[in-house]
């Protein structure tokens, strides 16, 4: 799709998340260790929380309105969504090194996409919106890699 406004790409980003934190529950519960069953749950919750984020943006009371009513013109489609797909898609790893790196991986997609969107704004309520984003996920992923840590130790 060429034309988008900004809450479709919102709405995409929380279905991500949620695809997410699906992936990221049923390999817990498979799991074949408390650890790496716990990191995994952590995982799952911290998805849910984005999401939640996201969806909390697209409130009809949301501050945000006049930007995401904004329409973005990419000709390519979203420049990232195929390869975060993949990662929602693929198989949960089995060690935690291999979580942490597809965690963080994800996470620094979607900065991406924020930092993409945010450079192309037409107005600067939008790419401030979409700079708060990206500085978010940022800081998301400093947190996920310090607690991830922190369940190695455990």
């Amino acid at each position: 799709m060429r034309y988008n406004q900004v809450k479709d790409l919102i709405e995409w980003a929380a279905g991500y998340h949620g695809r997410m934190a699906g992936q990221y529950s049923s390999a817990a519960e498979q799991a074949d260790n408390q650890r790496l069953a716990m990191v995994l749950t952590y995982l799952a919750s911290s998805e849910l929380t984005m999401k939640s984020g996201l969806e909390a943006l697209l409130n009809d009371g949301s501050s945000h309105r006049e930007v995401l009513e904004t329409w973005f013109d990419e000709s390519g489609g979203f420049p990232e969504p195929p390869q975060l797909e993949a990662l929602a898609e693929r198989h949960i790893a089995r060690s935690i090194d291999e979580i942490m790196a597809t965690a963080e991986a994800s996470h620094r997609k979607l900065q991406a996409l924020y930092q993409h969107r945010a450079s192309r704004a037409k107005i600067e309520p939008e790419e401030a919106f979409f700079t708060s984003l990206a500085e978010g996920h940022d800081a998301e992923v400093r947190k996920l890699v310090s607690s991830l840590h922190e369940f190695e130790d455990v």
